[in-house]
C-alpha cells in the first residue's frame, strides 16, 4: 500500500479538498440553473411572439449562445469586464453570469417548444370557460408545460455541471483545479498520482450526474407512455 498512488487521496485533507472543489462546481451550476429557469420561462413566452423584431432578437440571442463556445464567453466576461468596464468580477461570479446567459437561452427555447406543442384547443377550451389569458396560462398551459420540461431541465443541469470544469481557466478553485494542485504537489514522490486523482474526479462527476441523467430518461419514457 505504501507504493500505491491511491494513497495520495488520503494524505492530509486531499479528499476533503476534492469534495470542497466539487461543491464549488455544484454551487455555480445550481445557482446558474435556478436563474436560467426563471429567465428562460419568461424568454420562452417572449419567443412565442408573432412580432418579427422580437423573433429576430430572440433568434439572434439563441444562435449567438449556441455558436460561441462557453470558454470564449467566460473569457469575454471575466477579462472584458475588468478591462473595459473596470468591474473586478470574481471567477465564480463571471461563471454564474456566463452559465446563466447560456442556460437562459437553452431554457427559453425549451419553453417555447413546449408551449407550441400544446394543442390550440387547450387555449380555446379555457377561453370558452370564461377564463382570462392569465388564468388560461396559470391553470392549463403552465402546468402542462412544466410537466413536459422536467426531463429537459434535468439534462440541461447535467450539461451545466459538466461544463463547470471550464471555470478552472479563469482561476476558480473547483474540483479539477484542486486535483491539479494535489498532482503538482506530488509530482516526484507519486508519479502516478494523476491517474488516481483524475479517476476519482471522474467518479465524482459520474455520481452527481448519473442520477439526473437516469431520472430524466425515466421521466421522458413515462411521459411518452
Amino acid at each position: 500500500m505504501q507504493n500505491l498512488g491511491i494513497r495520495i487521496l488520503f494524505e492530509g485533507t486531499n479528499f476533503l479538498r476534492l469534495l470542497g472543489g466539487l461543491w464549488v462546481s455544484l454551487r455555480i451550476a445550481v445557482i446558474a440553473m435556478v436563474l436560467s429557469v426563471g429567465l428562460g420561462i419568461l424568454l420562452g413566452m417572449v419567443m412565442t411572439s408573432k412580432k418579427k423584431p422580437v423573433q429576430m432578437f430572440c433568434r439572434l440571442y439563441l444562435e449567438t449562445v449556441r455558436i460561441m463556445p462557453q470558454l470564449v464567453l467566460l473569457f469575454l466576461v471575466y477579462f472584458g469586464a475588468a478591462k473595459h468596464w473596470n468591474i473586478n468580477l470574481s471567477g465564480g461570479t463571471a461563471a454564474i453570469i456566463v452559465f446563466t446567459f447560456w442556460g437562459a437561452a437553452e431554457m427559453g427555447d425549451l419553453v417555447r417548444s413546449a408551449l407550441e406543442s400544446i394543442p390550440a384547443h387547450q387555449y380555446q377550451s379555457g377561453f370558452g370557460l370564461g377564463m382570462t389569458k392569465l388564468q388560461v396560462y396559470r391553470y392549463i398551459i403552465i402546468p402542462q408545460t412544466v410537466r413536459r420540461l422536467i426531463p429537459s431541465v434535468m439534462n440541461l443541469l447535467t450539461r451545466m455541471i459538466k461544463t463547470t470544469s471550464l471555470v478552472v481557466l479563469i482561476g476558480v478553485i473547483e474540483v479539477v483545479k484542486v486535483g491539479k494542485q494535489i498532482i503538482d504537489a506530488s509530482r516526484y514522490t507519486i508519479p502516478d498520482a494523476s491517474l488516481w486523482v483524475y479517476g476519482v474526479i471522474f467518479v465524482m462527476y459520474f455520481a452527481v450526474c448519473y442520477p439526473f441523467s437516469r431520472a430524466a430518461a425515466l421521466l421522458d419514457k413515462k411521459l411518452k407512455d
